[in-house]
């Protein structure tokens, strides 16, 4: 790696002018990508296995998404579909409503997960006239305020922002690696998804509560996926008690797990599902999708003025026709391949407990033995730092987690290399 003189600049100016609250893992500066190959300010090039936090599911400045903005940019760039029409919103809103399973959905534009994850918390109450919500340990569902009452991440992320939206409860995800309970699964007759019945008998009316608030595939929360038994029984208690079941796809969906929308793996169809990331390549864009029931909130109700931007409007249109014409399946293709590479990796490293993924939504556990599971946060840590020293961009998640999640047009040379550079990193670690 040469002498980081441009981007070290960069980083001093960066300390005097932008907020210190965002998170940066390592000093990359970024110049230019193209593909998964991204070229900091120093000419340094690195394989890109994050795709900008799941974002860039067509790969970095993609030609066919570069191309859609550069036409539309030259038509209309804003005109707010807030209070007026226009095609690029129209189009995409039909598409999202026809390639969603189901019948008569309709759905709002807003501009992040974030965004999406208020709006259902908002429609949710509207729709239901009710007041509380249920959400899970280890969520991520966003820093605005509502969002942030939803999300069960990490204390720092709420400190010093109390008193938070009311009504909140949460309850254990389903992570068979750790399981809540010290049970084995199939053994455990699903305790995480049943618990809810206990309170509801306790602690929380079951007939005041709106929704329950679930990734289907925990993201920031170590990418974790649940039994297929955990949703259909969570979903089905949803049911009799008339609760809304609210799925965040805004990191698993759009194809990223081999299907475009997560919750499909698990054979339901979600009352609201939140979407944003992957849904337009870069561009700014969120989207909740709901059948015409239940998005009946009236004009003025909810609205934002770039939700729904002509720019990102067509850039997800490009995005969803890549998705369909070959990038989904393989996403699932060349995510097999990379669990079998992890696996073979966990096969000569003891401090890989876990290897988990559908498609490409991947991660190791780093723990210090497998038999006790003791994390390992400062060897996630070091790796993370040391495959950046290296050209490989990775990202942690959950306490002790790696997370892999490349932009959906990788390539087994690719996921070749990443796994060289892993393996070398671990090895030179654990010296």
């Amino acid at each position: 790696m040469k002498i980081r003189s441009n981007a070290k600049k960069l980083i001093e100016c960066d300390n005097t002018f932008v907020s210190p609250s965002y998170t940066r893992s390592y000093p990359l500066v970024v110049d230019r990508a193209q593909g998964l190959w991204i070229h900091d300010v120093d000419d340094n090039i690195f394989l890109d296995f994050t795709a900008g936090i799941g974002v860039n599911s067509t790969g970095h400045c993609h030609p066919k998404i570069v191309k859609a903005i550069q036409i539309q940019a030259a038509k209309l760039i804003h005109m707010s579909g807030t209070d007026f029409y226009y095609k690029p919103q129209i189009e995409l809103a039909k598409k999202l409503a026809t390639i969603y399973p189901g019948k008569y959905n309709k759905v709002y534009f807003g501009n992040s997960g974030a965004e999406a994850i208020e709006s259902a918390f908002k429609l949710a109450r509207y729709y239901t006239k009710r007041k509380l919500n249920i959400a899970f340990f280890g969520a991520f569902h966003g820093r605005t305020m509502g969002a942030l009452s939803l999300t069960g991440s990490k204390y720092i992320q709420k400190k010093n922002f109390n008193p938070l939206v009311p009504g909140v409860t949460h309850i254990p995800y389903a992570n068979c690696y750790r399981c809540p309970y010290n049970l084995k699964y199939p053994k455990c007759d699903i305790q995480c998804a049943h618990y809810i019945e206990e309170v509801f008998k306790t602690t929380v009316p079951a007939e005041e509560v709106a929704a329950i608030f679930v990734e289907p595939i925990q993201g920031e929360g170590g990418y974790i996926i649940p039994p297929i038994e955990f949703h259909k029984i969570l979903y089905k208690i949803a049911k009799k008690y008339g609760i809304l079941y609210i799925a965040d796809e805004v990191q698993c969906g759009m194809g990223r797990t081999g299907k475009m929308f997560a919750m499909e793996h698990f054979g339901l169809i979600a009352d609201i599902t939140s979407l944003a990331k992957g849904i337009a390549s870069g561009l700014p864009l969120g989207a909740i999708i709901a059948p015409s029931e239940i998005m009946n909130w009236e004009p003025g109700s909810h609205a934002s003025t770039f939700g729904g931007n002509p720019l990102s409007c067509q850039a997800s249109l490009a995005t969803i026709e890549l998705l369909e014409n070959g990038l989904i399946k393989n996403a699932e293709k060349q995510g097999k391949y990379l669990v079998k590479g992890l696996i073979e990796l966990q096969s000569e490293f003891e401090c890989i407990g876990d290897v988990r993924g559908k498609g490409l939504m991947v991660a190791i556990e780093l723990v210090k033995d497998r038999e006790n599971k003791e994390r390992h946060v400062a060897l996630r840590d070091a790796i993370v730092d040391e495959a950046f020293r290296k050209g490989l961009l990775l990202l942690g998640c959950g306490e002790n987690s790696i997370r892999f999640s490349p932009s959906l047009t990788v390539n087994k040379n690719e996921i070749d290399t990443c796994l060289n550079i892993l393996r070398e990193v671990i090895k030179d670690l654990l010296k």
